[in-house]
């Protein structure tokens, strides 16, 4: 796939931003962006990159908790940022920092919409889950998971520069739901979708990662494109169908279920059952989160006392 000749048919050259000029925008932590610049010398090592990540504490640690979970089954613990990266790979260990780099910065923004634990719960459950699809369908997990925890980023600057409408939006899901990117269409001319992207691209993020972020809600529609059906932005498109707090997508959980009946190999039920547990062993799931599993069981509920 030529990630970089789709980016520049969706958004161009990203010379012109669809975001109007007076929303603040979060700045990425500089030793995300000085390892990005680095990680693209193929002389660079793993001791010389690790040194650009030991500069920022929070980071750091970040990266050696996430190798030493659960998750990844080590049987010795990593001690350092050097052999981190030398286990992960300098491209694994870009894509984790960006998406880390990226949850950092925007962890001061105080949205009234937003609840931030519940928006990085979900944002990390579709992560998840977007490597589960992504496994099934023999791609890249890593990119997926990377793209899926990237894919909202922007709302919780956006619900709080353009509070009143993206409220309007939430109340008139109870009467007349639609997709969010269709209401920001109508009402701004553009969408979360195509902002991130053209963020991501002048912060020098991969293209695969800005392609995938750009089309996550195509939703099943991408599964049987000829091109991108065997991708990792498919999988992220079936992992953002995944219901959330402000209801992006009404149709969510129905067109998963769906996919459940009609791909033998996707167990909607297990895999919920597996992030859930993986959400709640790591103690990175808000007290109040509802999870993919929770919604499922209560659906079950509804159904049966139909």
């Amino acid at each position: 796939m030529d990630w970089t000749k789709l980016r520049k048919e969706l958004i161009g050259e990203g010379k012109q931003s669809p975001l109007p000029s007076t929303i603040k925008l979060p700045m990425l932590p500089k030793a995300v962006m000085e390892f990005s610049r680095k990680a693209e010398d193929p002389k660079s090592t793993p001791k010389e990159l690790s040194k650009i990540i030991e500069t920022d504490a929070g980071i750091s640690c970040e990266l050696l908790r996430m190798v030493n979970s659960s998750a990844f089954g080590l049987r010795r613990k990593v001690s350092s940022i050097q052999q981190t990266i030398t286990l992960l790979g300098i491209r694994s260990t870009k894509l984790f920092l960006v998406t880390t780099g990226l949850k950092q910065a925007m962890s001061s923004n105080d949205s009234k919409l937003i609840n931030l634990p519940n928006f990085w719960s979900t944002n990390l459950e579709r992560a998840l889950t977007a490597r589960e699809v992504a496994r099934l369908m023999k791609v890249d997990p890593d990119v997926a998971f990377s793209a899926a925890m990237l894919q909202d980023f922007l709302l919780p600057v956006l619900s709080k520069e353009l509070f009143d409408l993206y409220l309007q939006f939430t109340i008139n899901q109870d009467n007349d739901p639609c997709l969010l990117k269709d209401y920001e269409r109508r009402h701004f001319s553009w969408d979360h979708c195509a902002a991130s992207a053209n963020v991501m691209l002048d912060w020098s993020f991969p293209d695969d990662l800005i392609c995938s972020v750009y089309l996550h809600h195509e939703g099943l529609r991408l599964l049987t494109d000829e091109k991108l059906g065997k991708t990792p932005a498919a999988a992220v498109a079936v992992a953002s169908l995944i219901p959330d707090p402000l209801r992006q997508d009404p149709n969510g959980l129905n067109q998963l279920l769906a996919l459940n009946e009609a791909w033998n190999e996707f167990n909607l039920f297990e895999i919920a059952e597996k992030i859930d547990t993986e959400l709640r062993e790591e103690s990175t799931a808000a007290s109040n989160y509802l999870s993919l599993k929770n919604r499922l069981e209560k659906h079950a509920v509804l159904v049966e006392n139909e």
